[in-house]
């Protein structure tokens, strides 16, 4: 009976068999490959990674190639934001607070006085000035806010009235902004003081 996977002796006939010398396998290397006829081609380039340096980097190399990357990254956030700052309404609540001047900014540097004027070694004069500096800080951020987050909320229904974004998150993100240097505000003003928005 024969098997089922055994092979007929007339296949092992028909199969090519091509003779080899002993010569040419002395010539051959142990790790031979006949060729198939064409070149294997080569792999692209492109979009590959660049290799990595040769060699090690010292330790002044690492700190400086650090700091090149930490500037790079600053620069890149400054002049684009992060990802709460994308998204048209946020780039006009930041185009209206840029196109006009705040109070906020005024906040920071009015604390200082503050600060200084309430020391008890003031004369009490000194100290109600101080006092009523502060009063006037601090009302006019809450009126300036307010008209800020007014106007906003007016050309987000006008120019987005399918907007999805929530106004109390838009308010406060142009309040921050509002009292925050113009120099160190991040991304970094696109619009010039007095533009119409």
């Amino acid at each position: 009976m024969p098997s089922l996977f055994r092979r007929k002796s007339t296949d092992l006939v028909d199969e090519a068999v091509t003779s080899v010398t002993p010569e040419e396998t002395a010539e051959r290397p142990r790790a031979y490959t006949p060729t198939k006829g064409r070149e294997t081609p080569k792999r692209p380039t492109v979009g590959r990674r660049p290799a990595g340096p040769s060699r090690p980097l010292t330790k002044e190399e690492e700190r400086e190639r650090r700091r090149q990357l930490r500037t790079e990254a600053a620069a890149e956030f400054r002049r684009e934001g992060g990802p709460r700052d994308r998204g048209p309404e946020r780039l006009l609540a930041r185009n209206v607070v840029d196109s006009r001047r705040t109070v906020g900014t005024w906040f920071f540097g009015g604390a200082l006085i503050v600060l200084i004027g309430s020391n008890a070694a003031m004369p009490p004069l000194v100290r109600l000035i101080s006092n009523l500096l502060w009063g006037a800080l601090a009302l006019g951020v809450v009126v300036d806010s307010v008209l800020i987050c007014r106007k906003i909320g007016k050309l987000v229904r006008e120019r987005f009235p399918k907007t999805d974004q929530r106004m109390g998150s838009l308010y406060l993100y142009a309040v921050m902004r509002s009292i925050t240097f113009r120099r160190m505000r991040a991304p970094a003003p696109q619009v010039k003081l007095g533009d119409k928005v």
